[in-house]
């Protein structure tokens, strides 16, 4: 079944570069245009990537904490969580 009409790009080709590496619709994009023209097709490639498949996916979304930080310090990419209280 076609997921990119604009550039034909099929859920097979879009599960071979996810199974090559692409762990992000961007990455998927990057691989074979999917997603790069009309934009309709991004929702079902994030749906065919799926949540947590990717042995990368801490890499890529920078969740690992730096080299030689202490333990309990915030992962990379990390946003604390700020009240209105507590800004000045």
């Amino acid at each position: 079944m076609y997921v990119c009409s604009c550039f034909g790009i099929t859920e097979d080709q879009v599960k071979q570069h996810a199974d090559g590496g692409a762990c992000t619709p961007r990455q998927i994009a990057s691989a074979c245009k999917a997603g790069t023209d009309c934009g309709g097709c991004v929702r079902r490639i994030q749906a065919l990537l799926g949540r947590g498949d990717c042995p990368r996916r801490e890499l890529v979304e920078g969740r690992t904490a730096p080299a030689g930080a202490p333990a309990g310090a915030p992962a990379l990419g990390a946003v604390p969580d700020v009240r209105l209280s507590d800004a000045a």
